[in-house]
């Protein structure tokens, strides 16, 4: 007799417990086998499960490939990915550094920017000669 969801509840929770091989998990997520048991050894992924010796993995860690993923894109490190999947106390430390660091890139992106967009507009033929190239420069 099926639970109180019905059917249907009882075919998602049995979709919620189906493991899949790794395979299936660099299909879904678009990142090489090779990849997902790396960041296993390193203790980015949580070991899988195993039957008859093959990886089996949850539905979930597609999720937590997706985050490790958008996490490098962002710029984190394996390390810093790694802090940043512990507990609150040891992420905060790293996650404010890192908060930091990028407010620093993004001050150098938006004076490489101005750089750039004036060099492309100047007409001085050497740029470092350019009275308002420098006085930017100065001003950073």
């Amino acid at each position: 007799m099926p639970g109180p969801n019905g059917a249907a509840g009882q075919h998602q929770e049995e979709e919620r417990n189906v493991r899949m091989t790794i395979g299936r998990l660099a299909e879904i997520t678009g990142v090489p086998a090779s990849a997902i048991r790396y960041w296993e050894r390193h203790g980015l992924l949580p070991a899988p499960e195993r039957e008859s010796g093959q990886r089996r993995y949850p539905p979930e860690a597609a999720e937590r490939i997706t985050v490790l993923r958008k996490c490098q894109q962002a710029g984190l490190t394996l390390v810093e990915i790694r802090e940043f999947q512990r507990d609150q106390p040891h992420r905060e430390a790293m996650i404010r550094a890192k908060i930091t660091e990028i407010e620093q890139r993004m001050v150098d992106l938006d004076h490489a920017h101005q750089l750039l967009t004036h060099a492309v507009k100047c007409s001085e033929e050497d740029i470092v000669k350019c009275p308002k190239f420098r006085e930017q420069m100065a001003g950073w």
